[in-house]
């Protein structure tokens, strides 16, 4: 049977236990449905142009004998790097015939775990910091100016809510996950983008040099 394709689909699983005692309380996942004994956590981002999850992603995980436990956006929940994609998230038991296939797809037949209980490829692994960040010589003009200019940035609260003080003194709120900030430049015009604190918080989370939305530096993750 042909299965229709979709783009913009990344996927990673991982022990669901042991992903819930590394992550602990940063995430909402488990608020739903707790931790479960034996099961793998299957996790898919897809484009957020679907307004709900593509029915080719149901139909698959139907046929694997998947359950879904979780859906929602990917920035708040240590996936800042796909903020602008959903995810969803399956359980299934442990040792399912599939992970297999999905293990030498990601890194070879000989079996490889990771801190956390997920395989080698495992998304919390290897999808939460973008280690090939532009420099700064390859970004934008908007965005240079504003990684050149004196901007102190502090993380307000876990969900993506920062602040960020300019040299003039002024503070701004900055929502990352709703791609907002409380300056003049945002509220007036939007600017294509984002205005320079959106461009500069985004800099700087993807840099390592403040923590993710999810409140986590990049060396927590180890």
């Amino acid at each position: 049977m042909e299965i229709p394709q979709i783009g913009g689909v990344t996927v990673g699983y991982g022990e669901d236990k042991a992903m819930c005692n590394s992550w602990d309380d940063d995430v909402e996942w488990w608020e739903t449905v707790p931790p479960q004994e034996a099961c793998t956590r299957f996790r898919i981002f897809y484009p957020d142009e679907y307004e709900i999850v593509p029915r080719v992603i149901v139909d698959v995980m139907a046929a694997l004998g998947a359950w879904r436990v979780w859906a929602g956006n990917a920035a708040a929940c240590g996936s800042y790097d796909h903020r602008e994609r959903h995810e969803v998230h399956y359980l299934w038991p442990e040792g399912h015939p599939v992970e297999e296939v999905l293990h030498e797809r990601l890194s070879g037949p000989v079996e490889a775990v990771a801190p956390d209980g997920g395989r080698t490829g495992d998304v919390r692994d290897r999808l939460v910091v973008d280690e090939n960040t532009q420099s700064k010589d390859d970004l934008e003009p908007r965005t240079k100016r504003a990684v050149a200019e004196t901007m102190d940035i502090s993380l307000l609260s876990k969900g993506g809510r920062y602040e960020v003080q300019s040299a003039s003194g002024n503070r701004y709120e900055v929502d990352v996950v709703d791609n907002s900030c409380t300056c003049p430049d945002w509220q007036q015009r939007s600017p294509e983008g984002g205005c320079k604190h959106l461009r500069r918080i985004d800099h700087e989370i993807k840099r390592g040099r403040v923590p993710r939305p999810d409140g986590r530096l990049p060396a927590d993750t180890d």
